[in-house]
């Protein structure tokens, strides 16, 4: 008997009996009102929500959030506020300084705030450079879990894609909360 046949022989006779696994059945949460339960959501994360009202103007809305902005890069077409269009520069570092990045949502999840971004500019880097991003997102696109939104076709098609859910924050460091450490300080969501 070789060395590893007599390894493998011992651990079989040491090894604890089998067991069955237990089933694997539960019902993920669904909510009775979707946009109520997704504002709540999104709140807790940290980010502002805004529902776009039939005739409210999206720049407007825009302007309004950030007030102070002097640099919006979005290249969405009906983003007419914007300053830089990110589709046009080489270099994503010439993206720092940014104030607002706008960009379009895929959908959004209930249970805990997130949206679904997928890359449809060139650098995505406007996910995460700009101190405050900017999220359009359909008030339809909302799943209730995360078990539903995996199984969005989106998840199949896309070059870069993440999930943002408020402002960027950790406590790694002396476990002191920090916001704005690795993307956005901020994290507005226009529901149209």
């Amino acid at each position: 008997m070789s060395s590893r046949e007599d390894i493998l022989a011992r651990l079989r006779a040491n090894s604890p009996a089998a067991v069955e696994r237990p089933a694997m059945d539960f019902t993920p949460l669904t909510f009775e009102h979707p946009l109520q339960q997704f504002l709540q959501s999104l709140e807790a994360a940290g980010a502002h929500a805004v529902v776009r009202q039939a005739g409210d103007d999206v720049n407007e809305l825009i302007r309004r959030a950030y007030p102070q902005a002097k640099t919006i890069a979005s290249n969405l077409p009906e983003i007419t506020c914007a300053t830089v269009d990110p589709d046009r520069l080489d270099d994503p570092r010439l993206l720092n300084g940014t104030d607002v990045g706008v960009v379009r949502g895929e959908f959004g999840v209930l249970e805990n705030g997130m949206v679904w971004l997928k890359q449809r500019m060139r650098h995505k880097a406007l996910f995460f450079i700009p101190e405050a991003l900017v999220v359009l997102l359909d008030r339809d696109a909302l799943v209730n879990n995360m078990h539903e939104a995996y199984a969005r076709p989106e998840f199949d098609d896309y070059a870069y894609g993440c999930f943002v859910a408020g402002p960027s924050k950790t406590a790694d460091i002396e476990q002191a909360l920090v916001i704005g450490a690795h993307g956005p300080r901020d994290v507005t969501v226009i529901l149209e």
